[in-house]
């Protein structure tokens, strides 16, 4: 009677132990769960109250405001049908996507842009341009620079088309989109990122570091950073890190997993290769 006393005795511990750690479990992911949504609503919030007293009517305040409420759109729709801190954690990229086509907008007006807002995970290690390039490809001319202008009207925070880094910067025309839309395909795509981003293309007599240093700024690091985020990927919103990476309520360092932050200008795919490996781009 003893022995089966102790039995019972063992097992009714090891049961109460099993439903203590499920029991924390899960109120730990309750947690990273409401502090994923709250965090996501935080910035939702906040784009919207700047379009509401935002507005414009030059080409370059237009076409970033137009670009911030298609942002602001966009996560209210990821927000209503979020259910994990992942999902959460898109929709918060989203609208601070969408707050960095504010920012782009308040540069415009010629008024301060406001405070920063994190980077953006799908733009880490692409750079930003430091001077104006323009460039003709299959007949065509495409400007690029780091400030707006009659001639640049249409912002982009930085992403990649077809794997290779796009920087931060004012653009002529929308070509990450329009290439693919006006049938022009990958191929013309990439012939006029060769043409704006590649010095040995655009800029004849330059080497690439040359290039580099006078045409972008931030990117020196991609390469580090595109091993750095493959790991990322898989740990800040997986398993049981999900409790820590969402706790504190602050995702700026995170990367929110390959494809679901390329948007939706930017497709998959692995660019490398000298142009955009390493320090040179």
């Amino acid at each position: 009677m003893e022995a089966l006393l102790c039995l019972l005795v063992v097992f009714a511990a090891v049961v109460g132990a099993g439903l203590l750690a499920y029991s924390r479990s899960n109120a730990q992911r309750r947690v990273a769960l409401g502090d994923a949504r709250a965090e996501a609503q935080r910035w939702y919030e906040r784009l919207g109250g700047q379009l509401m007293t935002l507005q414009g009517e030059e080409p370059a305040v237009r076409q970033a405001l137009a670009d911030a409420g298609e942002r602001y759109n966009a996560a209210g729709s990821q927000l209503e049908q979020a259910r994990t801190p992942n999902q959460f954690a898109l929709a918060r990229e989203t609208a601070l996507e969408g707050l960095a086509y504010i920012r782009a907008a308040r540069t415009a007006l010629g008024i301060d842009p406001g405070p920063e807002v994190p980077a953006l995970a799908a733009a880490r290690g692409v750079g930003q341009l430091t001077k104006e390039r323009e460039v003709d490809v299959q007949g065509q001319t495409f400007r690029a620079g780091p400030q707006p202008g009659r001639d640049t009207p249409y912002y982009y925070p930085g992403g990649r088309y077809q794997g290779r880094p796009v920087p931060a910067g004012w653009y002529s025309t929308p070509w990450w989109k329009t290439a693919l839309g006006a049938g022009a395909g990958v191929l013309g795509g990439m012939l006029i990122a060769d043409a704006l981003f590649s010095p040995a293309f655009a800029d004849p007599g330059y080497g690439y570091d040359q290039g580099y240093q006078e045409g972008f700024g931030d990117g020196a690091d991609y390469a580090g950073d595109q091993g750095g985020d493959a790991g990322d990927q898989g740990g800040d919103f997986g398993g049981g890190d999900q409790a820590g990476d969402f706790g504190g309520g602050d995702y700026a360092g995170g990367d929110f997993g390959g494809g679901g932050f390329g948007g939706g200008d930017f497709g998959g795919g692995d660019f490398g290769g000298g142009d955009f490996g390493g320090g040179d781009f």
